[in-house]
């Protein structure tokens, strides 16, 4: 269901109009180093172009289909019992929000310009921080940020503990029990499975191919880049729409 939202809350929460974009960061950091501006990458969405057709959300579960969970059950009991079951492994069809088994789903609102409701889809997946609250807090070191800047979840190495979920501002990552290496490791008192998320397609990007997302979407709603170049492409698009820039 849309969401609704006035033109003034709207622009006050920091999303773009329908006539603006939204540039989400990709930056680069390793664990030992500052950020690298030459590394950089950024992704660029113009949101004035969605359709909502859904394209990437196929695309992305098309091309990640081998990253996903394949839960043993039954699961085991959890002592104490205060983490709970999180099963998407009968879910997998649900594309309307994120799951273990769909990264990327389109946002629906609905904001009113100049006494005008107007409807936005917005592709809605991890945002891949230039600071990633997920990637600096992850107790157990699963959450990494690659030499380009994306963040990814190594499921062989996390437990489920779904830290990375609280202290994300969006909640991206999701659990799916069952999975994992809490299963070997401690399986009624580690963390209840695996977390996952977008992980900007890093395998096809190391090979010099798009993100699935991106490649599929007939309307090139995205764009990646050099952060710097794409930065500049963002500022001089709000310019000459009098748009406006969020991330």
């Amino acid at each position: 269901m849309a969401e609704q939202i006035s033109r003034r809350s709207f622009l006050k929460g920091g999303l773009a109009t329908a006539a603006g974009l939204a540039a989400s960061g990709i930056p680069v950091a390793s664990a030992s180093a500052g950020p690298d501006e030459g590394k950089q990458l950024a992704t660029l969405l113009d949101i004035r172009k969605c359709i909502g057709c859904e394209a990437c959300v196929e695309a992305c579960s098309e091309v990640n289909f081998e990253k996903y969970p394949d839960p043993q059950k039954p699961f085991p009991k959890m002592y104490p019992n205060r983490v709970p079951v999180e099963d998407w492994s009968e879910k997998k069809d649900v594309n309307d929000r994120l799951t273990p088994y769909n990264w990327l789903f389109i946002q629906h609102a609905e904001v009113e310009i100049e006494g005008e409701e107007t409807e936005l889809t917005i592709p809605r997946r991890c945002m891949h921080c230039v600071n990633p609250p997920c990637v600096k807090l992850c107790p157990w070191g699963a959450a990494k940020q690659l030499e380009n800047g994306i963040s990814r979840i190594d499921s062989d190495i996390c437990l489920g503990g779904s830290k990375c979920r609280k202290v994300c501002p969006w909640h991206i990552p999701q659990r799916q029990t069952g999975t994992g290496l809490y299963l070997d490791f401690m399986p009624s008192m580690a963390g209840n499975g695996v977390m996952y998320k977008c992980d900007r397609c890093y395998n096809r990007i190391a090979d010099g191919e798009l993100p699935a997302c991106i490649e599929a979407c007939p309307e090139d709603v995205q764009t990646i880049g050099p952060r710097d170049e794409i930065i500049k492409k963002a500022y001089a698009l709000a310019d000459e729409i009098n748009g406006y820039i969020y991330g």
